[in-house]
This record gives C-alpha cells, sequence and structure tokens, in this order.
C-alpha cells in the first residue's frame, strides 16, 4: 500500500504515522509539505495530530484551508483512503471532508490519557477487528468534543458511521462518538491514536490492527462503504430488525 502523511507547521504525530504504517506492512510513507498542490499516486492520505499552524483561530481551521488540502478531497473524492488522528480529524471536519465539528473538551481541561473505545462497524479501516470488540488506545487533545446538529448525529448512527464509540467518555463528545466515517465509507476522522498502540514498546498493540485493515482495504481495491441498517432492512427483507 502506498500513503502519503501531511506535514503542516506544528505537526508532531507525522513519525509515528508513518511507523504505524509500515509495521503493517504499507511501503514507506512520503511525507508531503502543506503548501505543495499535488499528492503522489497513493492509496491513503494520513492527516496526523499535533497543533497545526498552532491550533489559532480555531484547531485545525488554517490548515484546512492550506493549498494540500484541495489535493486531499480530490483524493477522497475518487474513493481514496483518508485517515485524519486527532488534529487530523479537527483538520477534516474544517474543510467539510467529514460532518460536525470538535469543541473544547467538557469540563474545558485537556485529556491525556488511554481510552477504552468500542468497534461500532466492520469497514474498511476495522476489518481486522471484531464487530464490539473494545480497545484501548491513547488520547492527547483539548479539543475532542464531538458536536454537530441532531439531524447530522441521527443521520451518522442510522447509516452505521459511527466507527469508534468511547467506553468512558473523556471529553463530552455526543453520543460518546470518537470516530466517524464519509457517507462514501472511505474518510475516517478520530481523536484517539491508534499509530501510538501499535507495539509493545507503546504499551499497547491495539492501534496496529487498523493499519492492518487499511493496507488489507487498498489490497483489495475498494472500500467497505458504511452500514445503512434501515436500507439495509429495506433493500433486504431476510435482515432482522436491529441487525
Amino acid at each position: 500500500m502506498k500513503s502519503a502523511v501531511i506535514v503542516f507547521p506544528g505537526s508532531n504525530r507525522e513519525p509515528d504515522a508513518a511507523r504505524a504504517i509500515r509495521l503493517a506492512g504499507g511501503d514507506d510513507p512520503v511525507m508531503v509539505w502543506h503548501t505543495e498542490t499535488e499528492l503522489p499516486a497513493v492509496d491513503l492520505v494520513m492527516v496526523p495530530g499535533g497543533f497545526a499552524h498552532g491550533d489559532y483561530l480555531r484547531a485545525g481551521a488554517i490548515a484546512a484551508r492550506s493549498p494540500i488540502m484541495r489535493a486531499v478531497a480530490d483524493h477522497a473524492g475518487r474513493g481514496g483512503y483518508v485517515l485524519g488522528v486527532c488534529n487530523g480529524f479537527q483538520v477534516l471536519t474544517e474543510a467539510r471532508l467529514l460532518p460536525g465539528a470538535l469543541m473544547r473538551n467538557a469540563g474545558l481541561t485537556f485529556v491525556c490519557r488511554p481510552v477504552r473505545l468500542k468497534v461500532e462497524q466492520t469497514t474498511a479501516f476495522t476489518t481486522q477487528y471484531q464487530r464490539g470488540t473494545v480497545v484501548t488506545y491513547p488520547t492527547a487533545h483539548h479539543d475532542g468534543n464531538y458536536r454537530a446538529d441532531d439531524e447530522t448525529i441521527a443521520r451518522l448512527e442510522g447509516e452505521g458511521r459511527v466507527v469508534l464509540r468511547y467506553v468512558d467518555n473523556p471529553n463530552g463528545s455526543a453520543n460518546d462518538i470518537a470516530g466517524i466515517l464519509n457517507d462514501g465509507g472511505n474518510v475516517l476522522g478520530m481523536m484517539p491514536h491508534p499509530e501510538n498502540a501499535v507495539e509493545p514498546l507503546l504499551g499497547s498493540t491495539d492501534g496496529l490492527p487498523l493499519f492492518q485493515s487499511i493496507v488489507t482495504s487498498a489490497e483489495a481495491g475498494e472500500a467497505t462503504p458504511p452500514r445503512r441498517p434501515l436500507l439495509d432492512r429495506l433493500i433486504n427483507r431476510n435482515v432482522p430488525p436491529g441487525a
């Protein structure tokens, strides 16, 4: 799998992202500076964590308007995979590649600790997990409180686009949401850091299957769309209610 990692002034997780991709079996990622206007031919674009542009104005707001983000949007529009983690999730919402916004944490405190997450859906990013598995990833953020209007939240839930959910919500996110997909199933944004849970030295390997899932999906050549339970039942009456 070929990949690119976007680098902004203030990014600090791009080496971790690159190592996680390599450990999962991907090729050595290409680091792409934010002022570039084109991406190399890749399967995955990762927008890593950190404090892009110092998080001035709003977290991710300036980075979302960087020249490279048009190319990232085009890549996503062609069905290419995009993964945004922590500050990367904030950038993707500010760029409108994902709905909603990341607000200040409940209690207005910076959260920096391992958190437990439930894998809610089987998608291109989670094929190596059993649905319902509880994993532990580190988290480190001040603006991780996911918010959206009621209609958007209902749509995310109804279309099976909530991929990861907090077991013990550390930041007040609506519906305990920790990670969501776009409607095409090829863009994932999440606050916790799977790239920092990929080898025993880091205290956990729970994040490695996420990157292995992306490698497997990329090699298969197609995205796994999010589940849409209601639509599934309308199309296939054999799908039981609540499935």
